[in-house]
């Protein structure tokens, strides 16, 4: 398989494309709700320490938000993949022997 040409087959680049600014886009996204708790701690204490419920307060709420966030990062990957990048791949699964020849 002559991997070189489907690397320049513009199909897969399209896909590398799409897919790379995807997941940057879906990076910067969840490391900046990531650094939002220390910054917010460090700038915003007394924020962070207002109670909500009984021992609950703004702080370790957001700090589980965390875990939500990073489950609705996995969802939106998983649900975008299913959608665009699948069926490209696999167009280009079905048109490999095609575009890199065979061994």
């Amino acid at each position: 398989m002559n991997w070189q040409a489907i690397d320049a087959d513009p199909r897969f680049q399209r896909l590398h494309r799409e897919k790379s600014r995807f997941l940057w886009s879906l990076m910067a996204f969840a490391i900046t709700f990531y650094l939002l708790l220390p910054l917010g701690t460090a700038w915003f204490p007394a924020l962070f320490r207002t109670r909500v419920w009984g021992p609950l307060n703004v702080g370790l709420l957001f700090a589980l938000s965390e875990f939500l966030m990073a489950w609705g990062v996995a969802f939106a990957y998983a649900r975008h993949a299913g959608r665009r990048f699948d069926a490209l791949a696999a167009e280009l699964v079905r048109e490999a022997p095609a575009i890199g020849g065979k061994p």
